[in-house]
């Protein structure tokens, strides 16, 4: 075999670009959950889970919201390779309308039906009732957090990532503010707790809001995207490209989202201390995984320009270039959980109990972290940018929902494994579609044009990778044939 890394600075200039914004706003954004989960810790565990569990819902909006993204992402990052604004404009308009679809209709559930989207979570009334609390507040959030949000991910594909990064600074220093007021009571507001961490969330989404679009309409030069586009006809043909690409994506983060939440309500049901315990773990797992999020968010603009330009030779390099750096980011975030994660716990005022269960998940995310990072920049960056949706698709409805969700269900509420080993189970599908899309990596079959989908790869000699092999065989084989071509090189006479 024949890989060759990305060499050139200009690739790792513009990676660094896209990744560096991406991955403080992502630390931002967990800063603003650790300190929602930190403040609540206050108030005792029940309020802690009950946020944990409501966010999960929320979350679950995120997530379709990503799916959105995921889908248009791929056709703006690719048009604007081909140096099409029109397509690129037609896309931003396609993707609010698909945003404001969602996001009435989860508003609508939140406000209709609070108690029972949290009776889904968890039996414990003292939970829900302090959860129905906290969703009646951020009913509100959906409309204005969805449209931001996907706004954000589509200038941040055409080249505008620091705009997310300013968005989230204002959103943070907003939350911090409103939250000390409001959970506690300070300068003559009323001690609100839980609520008022609800409506700390509330006032830092519109500040998104109208820095975002005041920004997108009256200030940016680069798509000329106005008030009126919104209106405008979309072509025919971008239609039907959207929903090539883009409802397998919908579909499979759809499920990836109904999958967390099926995860949330196994934990949820294992009671309130493992609950918390989880939350806990999951602050920690996302804080030190903000730059391989980053890295995926770059890989899948990069290769979708790069496959929009045409050079198929070196989309394939630069997918081989990012699954290296994810398995060398993976390893560095194995290592900061580790030393990091013992710490953080002593922050959070706990029963004896929790603390317990908190440290062993802990150690579990240390193995979960590791592959959440290579399958994050293979599923979420090179494979969606390259547009191997459906692929993609098939990954996580075989492995999410044939074999994480029923083995952690049998664990964790019929057999009775403890939380750690039901965690391991639950997120056993990540170290398989790992393996999984590193072979579709190798293969070359993943590179897919934006008006064709059967687009022929024109280079094939990557498709020379055994389809069996296991991931830790790859990452030792393909290290060494790279260290041996680079000695070859350098011994070759000019």
């Amino acid at each position: 075999m024949n890989h060759k890394l990305i060499t050139d600075r200009l690739f790792y200039q513009k990676v660094l670009s896209i990744m560096l914004p991406v991955a403080l706003q992502q630390t931002i954004n967990m800063g603003v959950n650790m300190l929602d989960t930190m403040m609540l810790g206050q108030m005792g565990e029940v309020q802690i889970s009950a946020s944990s569990l409501a966010n999960q819902y929320y979350n679950f909006f995120t997530i379709f919201c990503m799916g959105i993204i995921g889908g248009s992402s791929v056709l703006a990052a690719q048009y604007w390779g081909a140096r099409d604004l029109n397509k690129v404009q037609q896309t931003f308009c396609l993707a609010i309308r698909m945003a404001l679809l969602f996001s009435v209709t989860f508003a609508l559930l939140t406000w209709l039906f609070p108690a029972q989207i949290m009776r889904i979570y968890t039996p414990d009334p003292a939970v829900i009732e302090q959860g129905i609390r906290y969703l009646r507040i951020t009913t509100f959030v959906f409309v204005i957090h969805g449209t931001s949000l996907v706004a954000e991910q589509l200038m941040r594909s055409v080249g505008q990532a620091r705009l997310g990064l300013v968005v989230s600074s204002i959103s943070f220093v907003v939350n911090l503010i409103a939250n000390y007021i409001f959970i506690f009571g300070k300068f003559g507001a009323p001690r609100m707790e839980i609520a008022g961490a609800a409506l700390g969330t509330l006032f830092a989404r519109i500040a998104e809001f109208l820095v975002t679009f005041g920004y997108i309409f009256f200030r940016d030069r680069s798509l000329h995207f106005r008030f009126s586009h919104l209106f405008r006809k979309v072509e025919r043909s971008l239609l039907m490209n959207y929903l090539r690409l883009g409802v397998p994506v919908l579909v499979s983060d759809g499920l990836l989202g109904l999958g967390s939440n099926i995860v949330s309500i196994i934990l949820g049901h294992m009671g309130a201390a493992v609950v918390a315990a989880n939350a806990i773990c999951q602050v920690i797992d996302r804080l030190f995984t903000v730059v391989i999020q980053g890295i995926a968010n770059a890989s899948s603009i990069v290769t979708g320009h790069t496959i929009g330009e045409g050079d198929t030779e070196r989309a394939m390099q630069q997918g081989y270039t990012f699954y290296l750096l994810s398995v060398a980011f993976g390893l560095i975030a194995v290592v900061m959980v580790l030393a990091c994660g013992p710490l953080t716990i002593r922050v959070y005022s706990l029963t004896e109990e929790t603390v317990i269960i908190t440290e062993q998940m802990m150690r579990a995310y240390t193995v979960i972290v590791f592959f959440q990072c290579i399958q994050s920049v293979m599923t979420k960056g090179v494979l969606r940018g390259g547009g191997d949706t459906k692929f993609l698709m098939k990954a996580d409805i075989l492995f999410m929902w044939l074999v994480s969700i029923p083995l952690g269900c049998i664990g964790g509420l019929v057999l009775g494994w403890p939380a750690w080993l039901t965690i391991l189970c639950l997120r056993i599908d990540y170290v398989i579609k790992s393996a999984w899309c590193v072979t579709r990596l190798k293969s070359g079959k993943w590179i897919r044009s934006v008006e064709d989908a059967s687009l022929p790869v024109r280079n094939r000699k990557y498709s020379d990778c055994k389809k069996g092999m296991y991931l830790w065989n790859i990452v030792f084989m393909e290290m060494t044939s790279f260290s041996a071509s680079r000695k070859e090189k350098r011994s070759s006479p000019a």
